[in-house]
């Protein structure tokens, strides 16, 4: 019996915790310093939430008449908080490149190490690129003639006659361009771009040509989504690094953008399956009630 309530009192402890949180830092510290994308702690990580729990639980029970309520509510947020890490644990992370305008049903799951049907099919069905306004030069022709050249950034416009033409994006991915956009006055006439596709009159007499650009700052990288079952979409939208598109237990993030030898764009796309995390965000606003009593009780003291 002793030895069972030395244990008991031991599990409970501050000594516990503190051995608890060194063992912790270096599980951790290690994985800091190892790139890899999977991004789960795995069956000790799991032991080791799993034993600060406990000590967490006990310790609030041996102390549980000497502690305020707000303290409990605390401990109580911080448990829910450690038991999503630990059910996080049951959850993978997988990986995939997809080419634009492709799909795949099978990704590379990290914690298995292997190639898995996911039981849908993830398309990329258009890679996005925004750059921040940028300097170019415009050569305009009229006929086989050079009519002028302008220089300006995009989103800005320049007079051309009775038009007024606005560069609206500089596009790298697919090929090297500028976006144009031709009003006659106020009036919208067409779009058209400087490898020659155009949605202008046919009378129009003018063509455009990018002669040169700065090197842009990248603004923003996302990429178009769709999602299918059984030849049925069952969700679409758009996934970026930190908002991804989120559909049943699944995420879907765009982690990078790239071309391959042959020019051929693809995007790299993670997928994670995160059972713990209504739990940890539930056990966040649980602690902040606590905390926030806390303070209250101290600032006004109330007990």
């Amino acid at each position: 019996m002793k030895r069972l309530e030395w244990l008991y009192q031991f599990l409970g402890s501050k000594k516990f915790t503190l051995g608890l949180f060194l063992v912790l830092c270096l599980f951790l510290i290690p994985r800091t310093f190892v790139e890899t994308e999977d991004i789960q702690l795995g069956m000790w990580g799991s032991i080791i939430f799993g034993l600060l729990s406990l000590n967490l639980a006990l310790c609030t029970i041996q102390r549980i008449k000497a502690l305020t309520k707000a303290v409990i509510i605390l401990h109580a947020g911080i448990l829910m908080i450690f038991a999503g890490v630990v059910i996080s644990s049951f959850g993978y992370v997988a990986t995939v490149n997809i080419y634009e305008g492709t799909k795949v049903n099978e990704v590379y799951r990290w914690d298995i190490k292997k190639d898995v049907p996911l039981g849908i099919n993830i398309m990329v069905k258009k890679i996005n690129v925004q750059y921040y306004p940028v300097a170019v030069k415009v050569g305009v022709l009229r006929g086989q003639e050079k009519f002028g050249l302008f220089q300006l950034k995009t989103g800005e416009s320049f007079q051309l006659e009775q038009f007024t033409v606005r560069v609206d994006a500089l596009e790298l991915m697919h090929a090297q361009k500028l976006d144009l956009s031709v009003f006659d006055g106020e009036n919208l006439i067409g779009a058209a771009d400087t490898l020659g596709e155009n949605t202008l009159p046919s009378d129009f007499p003018y063509e455009f040509r990018l002669v040169a650009f700065q090197n842009p700052s990248l603004k923003r990288l996302w990429v178009d989504l769709s999602l299918s079952k059984d030849s049925e979409i069952v969700a679409e939208g758009t996934s970026e690094v930190n908002h991804p598109l989120t559909w049943g237990e699944f995420s879907f993030y765009n982690t990078k953008v790239d071309a391959d030898k042959y020019g051929l764009p693809f995007a790299g796309i993670q997928i994670t399956n995160d059972p713990g995390v209504p739990y940890v965000y539930a056990g966040f606003v649980v602690a902040g009630i606590g905390c926030l009593i806390f303070l209250f009780k101290r600032i006004y003291g109330y007990r």
